[in-house]
């Protein structure tokens, strides 16, 4: 009787150009990618030299003029800013902790940021950070 050895078939998969294909894509994606976060307004920002970089939240105040004021990305009544804000409290939208983003126009009258400031105030937010641009040093 003679015994033949089977011989099993060795499957070895090579996933390095697997991880070479996935790698690509992703840096393909990354780089074609456009993060927008500002609500597609065009500001020019007031410049300061003692700007610090603050953590970006999902609230956001746009003052564009004294008649055009987004919250986020719709356009909100002055008058009923605070109001909003409560109900997006009262929501669980917006809790005690979260900061909003205020950011207005270099052109805006002081007076409109002050009136912005205090609607936010009246909504029950009580912390804010005031957006600006800063100011690029000349080598």
């Amino acid at each position: 009787m003679i015994l033949r050895q089977r011989l099993k078939p060795r499957v070895n998969l090579d996933l390095t150009p697997l991880i070479d294909v996935v790698f690509q894509l992703v840096i393909f994606f990354m780089i074609s990618s456009v993060f927008n976060t500002a609500p597609g307004i065009e500001l020019v920002l007031p410049d300061s030299s003692t700007s610090e970089a603050v953590e970006v939240t999902e609230i956001r105040i746009t003052v564009a003029g004294p008649e055009e004021i987004y919250l986020n990305r719709d356009l909100v009544a002055l008058s009923s800013l605070g109001e909003t804000l409560r109900d997006w409290k009262d929501q669980g939208r917006l809790s005690d902790d979260t900061a909003i983003l205020v950011e207005g126009e270099r052109l805006v009258p002081y007076e409109t940021i002050i009136t912005v400031l205090d609607e936010v105030r009246k909504g029950g937010v009580n912390a804010v950070n005031l957006i600006t641009a800063p100011i690029m040093e000349e080598p």
